[in-house]
């Protein structure tokens, strides 16, 4: 597809996915708002129990801290952006400020699936391996991985901003590109170029197919081989105590995986701009939302560290 005179490697993007929304946009800003504060609320509340109560101080919570910190980085990329259109009225993003926010996005989003990974081979240790669980997965290895998944995180998001720097967007008369999304995706990116995308859709099927999919083939052997060590145990109470302890974790790994599956890995005739951006709110605010709590209300030790905070008792240290 050749790209008209007027194209430019710069514009203004418009997100106008919810200019012609139904819903008023104070009605949407008081929704994201409350998304917002709550997770952000929610996040930072796991950190400092865990943080501070020497009974989580173990590989588990270690990377669930990790992972609170990565849920709070992705929905600050991406809500309090939107928050100012809704308030403002203004649509308009500058094209260095889209790539920005699109590199960040794709650092914490990655980040977020690496990590989920690295929680179900801790799970994996701990259930099929617990003589060599304390030695394998002490602090030192969790924060090797945990870095580990910055750096790959890093890698790929350079990769992908590098290939959609040198394409070129048809703006209209008033230097504007259109984008029917509420933040800067990749996708909406790619559908709003006119220049040739062959090679940033080969990056995506190849490159962040591997990094999808291998974390999730690790995923998917982790809980085999866990399912097959619970079913060997010979006590239904040891059974039921296994089974808790992955809940939370197999829980949260459906919801992400199923919806950025959804939005990135089908072909995109395949795929409409409404179910992507259903999909995208789900895993951009949603699930950040919703990990603090499933994994709180779920845990006995969460729970048990919290009661001891609200009722002015002394946190272990």
């Amino acid at each position: 597809m050749g790209c008209a005179p007027n194209a430019s490697h710069s514009p203004v993007f418009l997100l106008l996915m919810f200019s012609g929304a139904e819903v008023p946009p104070i009605v949407l800003f008081v929704l994201f708002l409350a998304i917002y504060l709550t997770t952000m609320m929610g996040n930072v509340t796991l950190v400092l129990l865990i943080s501070w109560d020497s009974r989580l101080h173990s590989p588990m919570y270690y990377l669930l801290r990790g992972l609170s910190v990565i849920d709070m980085g992705l929905s600050t990329v991406i809500l309090p952006q939107l928050l100012a259109h809704l308030v403002t009225h203004d649509p308009a993003i500058p094209a260095a400020r889209c790539l920005a926010q699109l590199f960040f996005f794709y650092v914490f989003g990655v980040t977020d699936t690496l990590v989920i990974s690295v929680m179900a081979l801790d799970r994996y240790m701990a259930i099929c391996d617990p003589l060599h669980y304390p030695s394998v997965m002490n602090r030192q290895c969790c924060a090797r991985l945990l870095a580990l998944c910055w750096v790959a995180s890093v890698v790929h998001s350079m990769l992908h901003l590098g290939l959609l720097l040198p394409l070129s967007w048809a703006a209209d008369a008033e230097g504007n590109v259109r984008l029917l999304h509420f933040f800067c995706d990749h996708r909406p990116l790619l559908r709003a170029s006119c220049s040739d995308i062959h090679s940033n859709e080969l990056a995506i099927f190849l490159e962040g197919g591997f990094l999808m999919m291998g974390p999730c083939a690790l995923i998917v052997l982790s809980y085999v081989c866990i399912g097959a060590t619970i079913l060997r145990l010979p006590s239904a109470a040891g059974r039921r105590r296994a089974v808790s302890t992955c809940g939370s974790h197999l829980t949260m790994v459906g919801f992400f995986y199923g919806t950025v599956i959804w939005v990135y890995f089908q072909p995109p005739s395949q795929n409409s701009q409404d179910q992507d951006m259903v999909a995208a709110v789900m895993y951009t605010s949603i699930t950040p939302l919703a990990n603090p709590f499933v994994y709180s209300l779920r845990n006995k030790d969460v729970q048990s560290a919290f009661h001891r905070l609200l009722r002015g008792g002394r946190v272990a240290s």
